[in-house]
């Protein structure tokens, strides 16, 4: 179904776009909030920023410009927010899309997201800003639905091919969204809108950016995307000749197996493994997303990098593994596994941590050294970017149901819990929760304990998570078997 991929891919890339505008705002939006709202000691910025303030001075206290960092820890706060909500939503919004359809589901989501980016066009205080970041963290569905719709139109055997579409429209729009944002929120709305005595947010512009493309999403998907809930695609091959069933029939008689009895087994084996890919997925991004939200610390503490350089760094990471993922990830997965690959990304992972570790020790005599130690570490973020999570969703969508009747067209449920939405929503659901502790912990660890030994602690934790995923990178999975 290649059509169908096609239209999951152009929907992604519009709603990441959408999405990644506003994440360099985030710091420069509170700051003008703070100078708006700072007359009153009692307001909700004024009292979050103390207790953010407060927090931060258990833990650390800044040479220069406390306020700054508080600022910038309360943006990450936001970001945990919106993926703690993510965290709560998302098990339900997969369910919604087993028993109403993927689709039905998806545009429900999208008018929460345009609810959100009006809100945020209006948002003159810090409180209703929060709000427009609380109900689109309560909206957004895109990437859990285009896994499902994915997964259904997809054979087991092309099923990682297929789910590298969502690693690459998240590349190519870290790449391109945070700069863009950046550009428009320096250019002011026309003075036409301006005078027309209605006052909106200072990044406006952006924002009305993002309402647009979220429209065209919503559009697009209403005209052009079919109903995929129920449909799966037959293997080629997937037919297997009479002898053979028979020679499978001798053989379950002569083992004393009921049919029933294996499909029980296979049924327990699959939660167990759904189980340990949620496990794994939680702890992976706990540590990830942690190193990726201290790495612009790092640079500013050692290096003095500006915007632009952090910029450049972030970007080439994103370029780096959308190559990967279309050039390398696609092609290797059918030939090693998921669970191989993950693997290799997370020791990817664990070895740039290691670089991470030498660079603060280097800097001040060997700053040649540190830059490129640096930049070897980014190359090590790539890959794992370009290879963890995607390899991880794709085994964890081979566990679930992908029976049709072929009578009523309906799917064939063999346990509540191995439903493709449902299941699929646990597990990004599990992912999003170590998104929001992860970053919190890394900064606490940072602020208290230095770069170095963070750094170093994480390594640790990704080689355990490395030998912890050798049972399933051992496990040949439908991809390879096919």
């Amino acid at each position: 179904m290649a059509k169908i991929e096609r239209i999951v891919f152009l929907s992604l890339v519009l709603d990441l776009f959408a999405f990644t505008i506003p994440l360099p705002l985030f710091p420069r939006i509170i700051e003008w909030y703070t100078n708006r709202e700072s007359s009153d000691p009692t307001g909700f910025l004024s009292r979050t920023l103390y207790f953010v303030s407060t927090v931060r001075g258990l833990l650390y206290t800044p040479s220069s410009n406390p306020q700054r960092w508080d600022i910038v820890l309360l943006g990450g706060l936001m970001g945990s927010v919106f993926s703690l909500l993510q965290w709560f939503i998302s098990p339900r919004i997969g369910a919604l899309s087993d028993k109403h359809g993927r689709k039905k589901v998806l545009l429900v989501t999208m008018i929460g997201n345009i609810l959100s980016a009006l809100i945020w066009v209006k948002s003159t205080t810090f409180a209703s800003y929060l709000l427009s970041r609380v109900v689109g963290g309560l909206s957004e569905g895109n990437v859990q639905l285009a896994i499902a719709i994915l997964s259904d139109v997809s054979t087991p055997a092309t099923r990682a091919k297929a789910l590298a579409h969502v690693g690459i429209a998240f590349a190519i729009c870290f790449c391109i969204g945070p700069p863009i944002g950046a550009y428009f929120a320096s250019r002011p709305l026309p003075s036409s809108i301006t005078a027309s005595g209605f006052e909106l947010n200072v990044y406006a512009t952006p924002a009305l950016l993002t309402l647009v493309l979220l429209v065209l999403e919503t559009v697009f998907l209403a005209v052009a995307l079919p109903e995929t809930r129920g449909k799966r695609v037959q293997p080629k091959d997937a037919a297997r000749s009479s002898d053979k069933l028979a020679k499978e029939k001798i053989e379950q008689k002569a083992t004393g197996a009921s049919s029933e009895q294996t499909k029980q087994s296979t049924v327990v084996e699959r939660l167990q493994t759904l189980r340990t890919l949620r496990r794994l997925h939680f702890l992976f991004l706990g540590v990830f997303s942690g190193v990726e939200f201290t790495l612009t610390f790092l640079t500013f503490d050692l290096f003095d990098w500006n915007n632009k350089q952090n910029g450049a760094l972030i970007g080439s990471i994103g370029i780096v593994s959308a190559l990967l993922q279309g050039g390398y990830v696609r092609r290797a997965i059918p030939k090693v596994g998921e669970g191989a690959m993950a693997r290799r990304g997370i020791s990817s992972c664990a070895l740039g941590l290691v670089l991470l570790t030498l660079v603060p020790l280097l800097v001040a005599d060997h700053t040649t050294a540190a830059v490129r130690l640096l930049q070897g570490a980014a190359v090590c973020m790539a890959f794992t970017s370009a290879t963890v999570v995607n390899s991880l969703t794709s085994y964890a969508s081979l566990q679930c149901d992908d029976g049709v009747d072929e009578n009523t067209g309906k799917p064939v449920e063999e346990h509540p819990e191995l439903a493709k939405g449902k299941a699929l929503g646990e597990f990004r659901s599990s992912g999003q929760l170590g998104r929001a502790i992860g970053p919190l912990l890394a900064c606490a660890s940072y602020w208290t304990f230095g770069p170095s030994l963070t750094y170093a602690v994480s390594a640790v934790a990704m080689f355990a998570l490395s030998a912890h995923t050798r049972p399933i990178a051992r496990r040949r999975t439908a991809s390879v078997a096919s």
